[in-house]
């Protein structure tokens, strides 16, 4: 039997671009109300992405601390290990208090009504529930806003649908980890899981399509962060041609069960072929823009499935909006959130609101961690025909100097005629944290003199980026630590 219900705000989804818009919602007195499937609620961040990530990250990170130890004061009596299904019930304790805290609470506190199950646009802004809980149930508001996500996805290489691989989804339910795994990726996914396995035990080779890891960002970090990875241990293998992708079987005739994994590609015009016990599919991901109705209802996509929007989040059909993975880079938590904020204001006020993406920081939450934010050297030579540019590696700065942690650059970009900084790239410790500084900066249109002018805590990482930035002014190897 289905049953119908009203509201202002209804929304396909219940992750940060959904949660983001129940509150806005609830400060203009806007009933919401949301429907939920796939993913838990509170969607990829809190689930499967942000969150169990940077847990493990920690816990592979205490447990590589003996090996990476750099100073010779400081002795372990015994390596540290990991017990990898202890961690998984860690993070798993963690997210379902994050679950309920920031999301579960959180909806009851703005009144908002979760139904659970699969939704589809059946009638302009109306959802229906088809399969799942609260099956039959519809519900209809004055606009709609559709906050579905994103999925991992896997490349057209042939034999991978043949063969069983691990996603940054699956990886998480699997207590037994193999000895041995090669990744398909070079992004900041591949990275970040490919150091929680290696520095957890699991040997780990990396291979990535284009000629360098982290293909979107500055071409210096990436080239930075694999010789980080393999001074510590983890193979990287760039400029992959894959050509096949095929299962290794264990005896046992019909009950064989796969017991390892080839990956044939060719790499600088050489066929190779890359063998662990098992793979892990990190290539990206996907729009959740199928099967919901949106042709429907007059919703536009394009062409690799993410919906069409334009710079106000309003979709070709105007009373409906989307926000999120499901539209499209970047895909993080932060944007989508602001997405989904911005979209009520546009919906219901018309506040003509949109997001500068050129000042959205990118971070990789790896040890090197890498941040960025703005232009690049390329796109400022494309734009300009130059790049006034200056990197300074971390070796040179004298908090990292003090505490032996040296790995990294940074990397400043300027407008060449007006000095404005419009571009910050860095790997190095605490760069998630130092790009905030960056992200002003370039966000506000602040030159490298206002940089220089500020004075910095000493000695700090974050005096990085100022050295930087004194790089377009002084010679900054004759300079001593707290010069102006």
């Amino acid at each position: 039997m289905t049953s119908m219900s009203d509201y202002d705000l209804v929304i396909l989804g219940g992750g940060a671009a959904a949660f983001a818009a129940i509150t806005e919602a609830c400060r203009r007195d806007l009933s919401t109300a949301m429907v939920n499937t796939g993913l838990p609620i509170g969607g990829t961040c809190v689930n499967v992405g942000c969150i169990p990530s940077k847990h493990l990250l920690a816990v592979a990170e205490s447990g590589a601390a003996a090996s990476e130890n750099p100073f010779n004061a400081v002795r372990y009596p015994e390596e540290p290990t990991v017990d990898w299904a202890d961690a998984l019930d860690g993070t798993d304790e963690l997210v379902k208090g994050f679950r309920q805290e920031n999301y579960v609470d959180v909806a009851e506190h703005f009144e908002t009504d979760i139904y659970e199950g699969y939704g589809q646009l059946v009638d302009d802004t109306t959802i229906e529930v088809v399969d799942g809980a609260d099956e039959g149930e519809r519900i209809t508001g004055e606009k709609a806003l559709v906050a579905t996500g994103s999925s991992p996805w896997a490349p057209p290489i042939d034999g991978l649908d043949d063969v069983d691989y691990y996603t940054s989804e699956t990886i998480l339910k699997e207590r037994d980890l193999p000895e041995s795994i090669v990744m398909l990726g070079g992004g900041y996914i591949a990275l970040e899981w490919g150091q929680i396995l290696h520095r957890v035990g699991v040997d780990v080779t990396i291979l990535q399509r284009s000629d360098r890891l982290l293909s979107d960002m500055e071409g210096q970090l990436g080239r930075e962060m694999q010789r980080a990875f393999e001074a510590e241990g983890i193979k990287v293998v760039t400029g992959n041609g894959f050509q096949r992708v095929h299962a290794s079987a264990a005896d046992g005739g019909a009950e064989a069960i796969q017991s390892g994994v080839a990956v044939e590609t060719v790499v600088d015009g050489t066929e190779r072929t890359v063998t662990g016990d098992a793979l892990f599919v990190a290539t990206g991901v996907q729009p959740n823009s199928e099967g919901i109705g949106l042709e429907t209802v007059g919703v536009e996509t394009n062409d690799d499935g993410t919906i069409r929007v334009d710079e106000h989040f309003q979709t070709t059909n105007p009373d409906i909006y989307a926000a999120g993975d499901v539209i499209g880079e970047p895909e993080l938590e932060t944007v989508a959130a602001k997405e989904g904020n911005h979209a009520v204001k546009n919906a219901f006020e018309d506040e003509s609101v949109s997001i500068d993406y050129d000042a959205v920081p990118a971070v990789v939450f790896t040890s090197p961690e890498v941040a960025a934010v703005g232009t690049t050297e390329l796109e400022s030579m494309d734009e300009h025909g130059t790049c006034s540019c200056r990197t300074i590696q971390m070796a040179d700065v004298p908090r990292a100097k003090a505490v032996k942690n040296t790995e990294g650059l940074v990397q400043v970009v300027k407008h060449h005629e007006t000095d404005e900084i419009v571009g910050v790239h860095m790997v190095g410790p605490r760069a998630a944290d130092m790009i905030m500084e960056a992200t002003l900066a370039v966000k506000f249109g602040l030159t490298v003199d206002d940089i220089i002018d500020t004075v910095h805590p000493f000695p700090t990482f974050s005096e990085a980026f100022k050295q930087a930035c004194q790089a377009f002014r002084r010679d900054t190897s004759k300079m001593s630590c707290c010069i102006e």
